[in-house]
């Protein structure tokens, strides 16, 4: 394999502890002239913050190595809803990132042509009854950028996006298109940016149902970690069975040396 796309949150680390490996294993394919993308489907974050948080805690990256829910959902809305008015709950860097892609955000619950979700880690109750005002009062499109049901912290999980999409449908009866994972479009984008072919390409995750599902969506080989979401006993039990289970990254990395 020579395009490394790998989930971030519950893969290589868990709030800001890395998990052991992760930097010996990112080393390692770099030496080899590997190239390493970041796929993740957290919205809460800029590319910038993503570089600026890694960095903190010993990853050394650029720009072209990410590529996020935000950024697909970008252009999804540039392509299906160019001139679009767009009221997002989510976080502010997800607001600024709109912005400085050109697409017209606004704060004005009236005449809104696109509700967009994110992984919103400032919800408030304002927010909340204002996307819920628009969904009902208006026919809008509805997309979100991540269906993912939680997000791994230090002591478990919080709710994400796809949670919150749930909430908002049982008070409007209205259920959004979710851009993210575990659809095949954040991986076929990176191949074709980055010139890599399907074969040389890998998924590792820690989550069945948007990760390990993109990567057979996407026709790529997939790995699944234990040290997130997917456990054992839901892998047998689920239809996104990975290629490979492995307990972590620090394991892939021992794999590799031996090879």
């Amino acid at each position: 394999k020579k395009l490394w796309l790998f989930d971030m949150d519950g893969t290589i680390y868990k709030d800001h502890y890395l998990f052991d490996g992760t930097v010996e294993l990112l080393d390692y394919l770099n030496v080899r002239g590997d190239k390493v993308v970041f796929i993740t489907n957290n919205s809460s974050k800029s590319v910038q913050e993503y570089i600026n948080i890694n960095k903190a805690i010993g990853i050394n990256s650029e720009f072209d190595n990410y590529f996020t829910s935000s950024q697909a959902t970008i252009l999804y809305i540039k392509q299906h809803y160019p001139d679009a008015k767009v009221y997002c709950q989510g976080t502010t860097s997800l607001i600024k990132e709109l912005l400085q892609e050109g697409i017209d955000v606004t704060q004005n619950v009236e005449k809104v042509d696109v509700v967009l979700l994110g992984f919103d880690t400032e919800l408030t109750s304002v927010k909340l009854r204002n996307t819920c005002e628009i969904l009902t009062e208006q026919e809008v499109a509805y997309i979100a950028t991540n269906p993912d049901l939680a997000c791994p912290v230090s002591f478990g999980f919080v709710p994400d996006c796809g949670s919150i999409s749930i909430m908002i449908k049982n008070a409007t009866g209205k259920y959004p298109k979710f851009i993210g994972k575990p659809e095949a479009t954040m991986i076929d984008i990176v191949i074709d940016k980055f010139g890599y072919t399907k074969d040389e390409a890998i998924v590792i995750g820690d989550r069945l149902y948007t990760d390990i599902k993109s990567g057979l969506n996407a026709g790529v080989t997939t790995i699944c970690v234990l040290t997130g979401e997917a456990t054992v006993e839901s892998i047998k039990e689920s239809d996104a069975e990975p290629t490979y289970t492995i307990p972590s990254v620090k394991d892939i990395y021992n794999i590799l040396i031996n090879e």
